[in-house]
């Protein structure tokens, strides 16, 4: 499995031959000028919740690539009102795709559409692949549900966001990742405006201090699991 950082909280994710796109906000990240949209793979573009910077490329994207969006029930039917196919989702479930089993998890943020409407509650998701399980946290604080993850599965790597102020910092992260027992995190939700910039070195030192690794990687570059 093959994860590339494509800016703030969006992901591409390749495993079992398929192209995911996680959280498109990329067209208007300055941080990611050096990403086209355009010239993105996807079969599948997971959602965590409805807020524009997660959701803002996504027509633009599944309409590109003919991708089905994969989240709540409010999110799947919004974009099926432009023609968009979905997999509707709600927290617990788990369903098999062609690359893997999805479970959406509980995450504890806020959800609206650009527009005020109603974007239905915020989640995250496992993935369990032959390639890796990870668990992907979506905009989220900490909370003590994350405690039941590795009691359904073991993970290879935990995203998490760690900018702070609208989710979990970093310090929080660390706790986070001791909850679903994972090492090894990606960092994501960090340094796109002023209220999440972080500093590298400092949040790095911290998941080391107790003997975890924090990845933030450059907008483009990749992880294997």
């Amino acid at each position: 499995m093959k994860i590339t950082y494509l800016g703030h909280a969006s992901l591409a994710i390749e495993v079992a031959g398929k192209n995911l796109i996680v959280d498109p906000f990329i067209s208007a990240n300055p941080l990611a000028n050096s990403i086209d949209i355009l010239s993105l793979k996807a079969d599948y573009i997971l959602v965590t919740h409805a807020h524009q910077d997660h959701i803002l490329d996504v027509e633009t994207i599944a309409k590109n690539t003919g991708a089905k969006v994969v989240s709540n029930y409010e999110i799947v039917t919004h974009f099926g009102t432009k023609s968009i196919e979905g997999h509707p989702m709600n927290h617990g479930g788990s369903w098999q795709f062609d690359f893997g089993l999805v479970t959406y998890t509980n995450a504890i943020h806020s959800s609206s559409f650009p527009d005020g409407s109603y974007g239905g509650q915020p989640g995250g998701f496992i993935l369990q692949t032959a390639e890796g399980n990870i668990y992907i946290a979506g905009d989220t604080a900490l909370t003590y549900d994350m405690k039941t993850i590795p009691l359904q599965t073991k993970l290879n790597l935990a995203i998490l966001p760690v900018g702070d102020n609208f989710t979990m910092g970093f310090e929080s992260a660390c706790i986070a990742a001791d909850f679903v027992q994972c090492k090894r995190v990606l960092g994501y939700h960090f340094d796109t405006f002023g209220y999440i910039e972080i500093a590298h070195q400092k949040a790095i030192n911290h998941f080391k201090k107790s003997g975890k690794e924090l990845l933030l990687l450059p907008v483009g570059e990749s992880v294997e699991v």
